[in-house]
């Protein structure tokens, strides 16, 4: 975004750059900052993709970093929160990572947290700071609107009863019919059975999720979704994991179109995929970013978005 202008009361927001930014011989990560962020307003941008042990680690000393060189203010902008998905102990003595890592965040130093679509919105509660949860849902409604000619005539499906009340806001934003799908699994990345629960016959199809990971779930929502008559099917994921065999899965599934957001970078997956697309989610987390630092309410463009 184009550089913001001082606004009374608060501090001149700035991009700063790491000076030092590696890797001792015993792998220990070293940070410097390049230059003075005292009294500043910081913002440090780090998703929770690749190398994640690595990147973590990383944040979370640049934001100590930054905190003890007298910072007025450190926000964490994470777009894919790391371990969002151990966020509850489902069986004996399973560890809540995503705690763990909340923990973590805010005895490093973080202020604040910026995040989008986090895999289970409670994981807010995990923080005693502040945390912005933004939604990937505008810019998902705009390339329907413009990319799909018959959205009049589709169906959103929510493929995990734990995603039906974000796609259920979809639909009822296009003004649109839902569908869900039941899955049961017996072990964790296998799906074991799929019911449909609603109507997709003659209709296009539009399964949106906040996170794929080996893309079983959705290639067999997908394969569900055309037995039960639907004409074409897409996928609209925020945060495109894509670890295994998830990208020869979709080569061979029978979707349009696999649509992803830019919170975990898209290149090196696209090569290997042509049915994958990309929406720029950069200007969302640019203006929570400015909104963040005047002041302004970040909830307001999410409830003020034109139907």
């Amino acid at each position: 975004p184009p550089p913001l202008p001082l606004v009374p009361g608060h501090h001149h927001i700035s991009l700063v750059q790491s000076k030092k930014n590696f890797k001792f011989s015993n792998q220990e990560t070293c940070v410097e900052i390049g230059e003075s962020v005292r009294g500043e307003d910081v913002y440090i941008v780090q998703s929770g993709c690749g190398e994640i042990n690595d990147n973590l680690m990383e944040l979370l000393i640049m934001i100590n970093a930054c905190k003890i060189a007298s910072a007025s203010r450190v926000t964490a902008v994470i777009p894919c929160f790391p371990y969002a998905r151990q966020d509850k102990k489902d069986k004996s003595r399973a560890p809540i990572s995503a705690k763990l890592v909340a923990n973590m965040l805010s005895v490093a130093g973080a202020d604040h947290i910026i995040t989008m679509d986090l895999h289970a919105s409670q994981i807010q509660g995990f923080f005693d700071i502040p945390v912005d949860n933004l939604y990937a849902e505008p810019a998902v409604l705009k390339w329907i609107r413009e990319d799909i000619s018959e959205w009049r005539n589709c169906t959103i499906v929510s493929p995990d009863a734990g995603v039906a009340k974000r796609v259920t806001s979809i639909a009822d934003r296009l003004n649109v019919d839902f569908a869900l799908i039941h899955k049961e699994r017996k072990k964790a990345n296998e799906v074991d059975r799929m019911v449909l629960v609603g109507d997709v016959k003659d209709r296009v199809a539009i399964l949106v999720d906040d996170m794929a990971d080996t893309c079983g779930t959705i290639c067999h929502a997908a394969d569900k979704l055309l037995s039960a008559g639907a004409t074409r099917v897409y996928a609209i994921l925020t945060h495109r994991i894509f670890s295994g065999p998830a990208i020869s899965r979709i080569n061979n599934a029978c979707f349009e179109a696999v649509v992803v957001t830019n919170t975990i970078p898209q290149e090196d997956k696209m090569k290997h995929c042509s049915k994958i697309q990309v929406i720029d989610i950069s200007m969302i987390l640019a203006e929570a970013i400015r909104r963040t630092h005047n002041g302004e309410s970040v909830s307001y463009p999410f409830s003020h978005v034109p139907l």
